[in-house]
């Protein structure tokens, strides 16, 4: 066992006790947001330490001392190590943000007795779905995310927001029925649900049942990721949150379920016997989501559209099953995440400076708030794949490993790639200049926008060109992730007792038996 395995259960233990601490203290407001805040620096330090350890190898341990695959196993690779950083930078982002948002309100549009303890329940949820090398596990992750959402989503108790988190919990929940169909069927047939040692299994059975598996985990991770077609759900859903809710949302939970693909797809079924059908799926939300994004007239909505246009471009990654297109595909998650957010949180700050998301209600704003009109304009053009910002970089990887791959099908996808870009690009613009530019039709409020909503925001904005600015680090760490996860045996061997590390067996146990 490593020396810096005590490290890998923290961002998950820390913000469960600091939720019931939080909760506990329902009545200090004040101490709720100190613990709020420290829990998630604690995370942030605690994943970005990971980060540096995880390049030399897998760090595992082994929860309640059972080792694999007897007990459930928690593993910081590279690509979890990744994406645990970059989702505990944002969620600290977030937070900060809607702190500033409740001292500018005086804390009276939300019960912040609950936000508090259900927003580190939900970041406790996204490590543990990073860093779970049991696919169960995996899924109470995902249930924790859903439980804590659902009161994230449907905070004020307006109708249209209890009419949107109904419909995101019964598509939630049909999703994880699904998954546990999957994680079910899939015991019986391998006899576990351990991910290294699935690994070994699932080649050895009928080649008929492990695609039935593979298509139940893409249709359950499919709908939480919003894959075409089961996408519809998104833009009805994010829209109606509070701002800092629908940012770490669009954010970090279809994030999610793409790293579920990502997973599953290189480790359990590298085969790639539904390469096509995910290159199809590619293709079709990247198109129908940007699409959707041009037709929109909201601001929100037309984010939650390219939101779901742009997990096409993950997906097609995940698809060309090379290592030049799954490096890509790491790369463009991480910066989607924060991208996608500090868009969100920007457009809150829009809304509260001109009193509407509606893009025909605004107007003027590059005037009366240039900073604000920065903020925007940096993180679109980055969206928009502008060179040589981290946008352009991950899509010219991706179109790269599609033109190598030299299919027609991926062709076809580079194709659809650069005509999404495009229209991005467009769809943003014209939200550029409508809210910025144009003569707005009456006079906007005369609202002063919080220093620390406005500094959250920008802070995920510079972020964003970092990722630019660091981009060759980045995207070498990314190449690295690819390649262990081209090299199955490094995860297996790193888990599963044959690698050095236990019998299977606790400890007591063990010594028993020698007795």
């Amino acid at each position: 066992m490593s020396e810096y395995s005590w490290l890998v259960p923290l961002p998950v233990v820390v913000p469960l006790f600091g939720a019931g601490l939080a909760l506990a203290l329902y009545r200090r407001p004040r101490l709720q947001r100190i613990i709020s805040v420290v829990a998630l620096s604690v995370v942030l330090v605690v994943a970005a330490t990971l980060l540096v350890l995880a390049d030399d190898g897998p760090i595992v341990v082994d929860i309640g001392g059972w080792a694999a695959p007897v007990g459930i196993d928690l593993v910081a690779d590279r690509l979890s190590a990744l994406m645990l950083t970059v989702s505990a930078a944002v969620t600290l982002c977030v937070q900060l943000y809607s702190l500033a948002q409740g001292e500018a309100d005086g804390d009276e549009a939300a019960p912040v007795s609950i936000y508090h303890p259900t927003y580190l329940i939900l970041a406790a949820g996204v490590a543990n779905a990073f860093l779970s090398g049991d696919l169960f596990n995996i899924y109470v992750g995902f249930e924790i995310l859903l439980a804590a959402s659902y009161v994230l989503l449907t905070l004020g108790g307006t109708g249209e927001r209890i009419r949107a988190g109904s419909i995101y919990v019964v598509v939630a929940l049909l999703s994880s029925l699904l998954f546990l169909i999957a994680i079910a069927l899939t015991y019986a047939a391998a006899g576990t649900v351990n991910l290294a040692q699935l690994a070994e299994r699932l080649p050895e059975i009928d080649p008929g049942v492990r695609l039935l598996l593979q298509v139940l985990l893409l249709l359950a991770f499919g709908i939480k990721a919003a894959i075409f077609p089961l996408s519809a759900w998104l833009p009805d859903s994010y829209p109606t949150a509070p701002a800092p809710v629908t940012a770490v949302f669009a954010g970090l939970l279809t994030k999610v379920g793409v790293y579920a693909i990502i997973r599953t797809q290189t480790l359990l079924f590298p085969e790639g016997r539904m390469d096509d059908v995910l290159m199809w799926a590619a293709l079709g939300t990247m198109v129908v989501g940007i699409l959707g994004a041009v037709a929109q007239d909201d601001l929100k909505r037309l984010l939650s559209f390219t939101l779901v246009s742009h997990i096409g471009y993950m997906i097609f990654g995940i698809a060309l099953a090379s290592e030049a297109g799954w490096s890509a595909s790491i790369y463009y998650v991480a910066h989607h995440i924060i991208v996608q957010t500090g868009l969100f949180l920007v457009a809150g700050l829009i809304e509260r400076r001109g009193g509407s998301t509606s893009l025909d209600s605004l107007g003027g704003l590059a005037k009366i708030a240039p900073v604000l009109a920065i903020l925007f304009f940096i993180p679109a053009m980055n969206l928009g794949g502008i060179p040589p910002l981290s946008g352009f970089l991950g899509k010219a990887g991706l179109l790269q490993a599609g033109v190598a791959d030299g299919s027609w099908l991926a062709l076809t996808l580079v194709v659809g790639g650069v005509v999404t870009s495009l229209l991005t690009l467009y769809a943003l613009i014209k939200a550029w200049n409508k809210a910025f530019w144009q003569t707005p039709p009456e006079p906007l409020p005369d609202e002063r926008l919080p220093r620390g909503m406005v500094g959250s925001a920008g802070a995920l904005v510079v972020l964003g060109l970092a990722l630019t600015v660091a981009a060759g680090p980045l995207y070498g760490y990314a190449e690295r992730a690819a390649g262990a996860l081209a090299d199955r045996s490094v995860y297996i061997q790193s888990v599963l007792p044959e690698g050095g590390r236990g019998s299977g067996e606790s400890v007591d146990v063990a010594e028993g038996e020698d007795a």
